[in-house]
């Protein structure tokens, strides 16, 4: 694997197109920078996605992929390096994670559906009170959801904090979905298994640059 850092070039020619590759509303500038990472990884246009990525704000993106990205005139020169964390149980790592936390059910019918877990939490709540008590109901579903995951993946959570949560909708009158921001401190009961899913990503709407998880020892 491979983590890489994507910076948007300044040249003019490129800045030139800031409302295509940057737009104000959130949803459609999420679009916006899948096509762009997309643009590093040109090749087989029957080819699946087989990367993870995460705005990081001001032009900069952080990949993890199973291949190098390739030059791009969209961007300054790519900085790329293997990604191999040696790890051991009971390594205690800081994480940040932006996911679409989603639970699968199972309907009467058979069909399987992915709910968003803070959208389920706050279901019960009256509308006209949901604004009031959503950051406290995000905190305690998306605390819930690391731990599932954990149990899956080969590590504890010994913390977990939700910093933001907001609905987007990436293309015009397309799904909307919840996006959680969580940053905390993990365990790692199975490094196999962790780094597996690391790779993989955690949650869904992974094409829309969430399911990374960006880790560092501490």
């Amino acid at each position: 694997m491979y983590l890489s850092r994507l910076t948007l070039s300044r040249k003019p020619d490129i800045a030139a197109l800031g409302q295509l590759l940057e737009p104000e509303h959130d949803g459609r500038r999420m679009d916006a920078h899948h096509r762009l990472i997309w643009s590093a990884f040109a090749g087989n246009h029957d080819a699946r996605r087989d990367f993870l990525w995460r705005d990081m704000g001001r032009g900069q993106f952080l990949v993890l992929s199973p291949r190098e990205p390739r030059e791009s005139a969209l961007f300054e020169e790519i900085d790329t390096k293997p990604f191999e964390p040696d790890l051991r149980y009971g390594d205690r790592l800081q994480i940040l994670l932006r996911a679409n936390a989603t639970r699968t059910v199972t309907d009467a019918d058979g069909r399987k559906r992915h709910r968003d877990v803070v959208m389920e939490a706050l279901h019960p709540v009256p509308k006209g009170q949901r604004a009031a008590v959503r950051m406290e109901v995000a905190q305690d579903a998306g605390r819930q959801w690391l731990a599932g995951q954990g149990a899956r993946a080969g590590f504890e959570v010994d913390a977990a904090t939700v910093s933001s949560y907001r609905v987007a909708e990436p293309r015009r009158n397309g799904p909307r979905f919840g996006i959680i921001d969580l940053q905390g401190a993990i365990k790692i009961t199975d490094p196999e298994a962790f780094l597996s899913r690391v790779a993989q990503g955690f949650g869904r709407a992974k094409a829309f640059g969430c399911g990374l998880m960006l880790i560092r020892r501490g």
